[in-house]
């Protein structure tokens, strides 16, 4: 069992009282997209950040250790291999403009790649498994996976459909099993997430459904293709907090009229996702309540936002 894989210790589980002052992992990982895996890598593998412990053995971090989680992250973005942050911390945050010469990116979308054309599945989830116990999920969604999906769709060679056939039931059911192991340990109203796309596998409506973990929401995803109409009558059944529709490709002229009911006629957070957005984001914006994201990090940073306005009950 790999380190992402391994259950929460209890060791970090948030204490009944935390101390003034000092936030438990679960909220700064909250705050700033880290997951736990990852802070305790960035921990114990390079010394990044070095939270303070209870007697129980909990850590515990300050308004410091935020900050310097969002240093690492401005690091990170511009293409810094982790390994190298920590002699970089002291020195000015990188400019939006600065890329690091020799990013790790490129590398691992290699190995992704090479391990997807050999139809190597053992091998993905190797790769897959250490850059996730490294990276914040929305980073290795923008940096590596979209990349390497744009990749696997431009190729016309011989066999470049089988690949990315099987590079998308890889990504699926890694993403599918993240959630689920999400779902055993949160409760709650659940998040919905609906596809509209009709493909066999959407690769996009599953990278929602990863990142959106970090709400800390049980999810539901229907992989669809589900039809508006009778998602509509379906929805006191299904009891969601909230609702994320994907849309691979623009919308129909009907499904527009249906989403602009469905959008009227519910109080819940209503979000669409996807690249399918964009042909159509003046018409779309125009619909009440409807919140609007073309990828998956921007949905995540909108799901964020709303459930903070409106948080899911208990």
């Amino acid at each position: 069992m790999s380190e992402e894989q391994l259950p929460v210790s209890p060791r970090d589980e948030s204490e009944t009282s935390p101390e003034p002052g000092w936030l438990p992992i679960r909220e700064v990982a909250r705050r700033t997209g880290v997951n736990p895996v990852t802070l305790r890598a960035w921990e114990r593998r390079y010394g990044l950040i070095l939270p303070r412990r209870t007697p129980k053995g909990h850590r515990l971090y300050n308004d410091g250790h935020v900050a310097r989680i969002h240093a690492v992250l401005a690091w990170l973005k511009r293409g810094v291999a982790v390994g190298q942050v920590r002699d970089l911390l002291d020195r000015e945050p990188p400019s939006d403009a600065e890329t690091a010469p020799d990013s790790p990116w490129q590398v691992l979308q290699a190995e992704l790649l090479a391990a997807t054309e050999a139809l190597a599945g053992r091998r993905l989830d190797a790769l897959f498994d250490q850059a996730s116990s490294l990276y914040p999920a929305p980073l290795l969604c923008e940096r590596l996976l979209q990349p390497l999906l744009d990749e696997l769709e431009r190729h016309e060679r011989a066999g470049a459909g089988l690949e990315h056939s099987f590079f998308l039931s890889w990504l699926r059911s890694r993403l599918a099993a993240r959630v689920q192991q999400h779902n055993r340990q949160s409760g709650g109203v659940p998040l919905l997430l609906v596809g509209l796309a009709g493909q066999p596998i959407e690769p996009g409506l599953w990278l929602c459904a990863w990142l959106a973990t970090a709400t800390g929401r049980p999810l539901e995803v229907l992989d669809g293709p589900v039809s508006l109409a009778e998602l509509e009558l379906a929805l006191p059944r299904l009891a969601a907090c909230g609702l994320l529709l994907h849309a691979a490709q623009p919308l129909t002229a009907a499904q527009l009229r249906q989403l602009e009911r469905l959008a009227r006629g519910n109080a819940f957070p209503l979000l669409l996702a996807g690249p399918g957005t964009a042909a159509q984001r003046e018409t779309l914006a125009r619909l009440p309540g409807l919140s609007l994201a073309e990828n998956p990090p921007a949905a995540l940073r909108l799901l964020q936002e709303l459930h903070g306005k409106a948080p899911c009950a208990s």
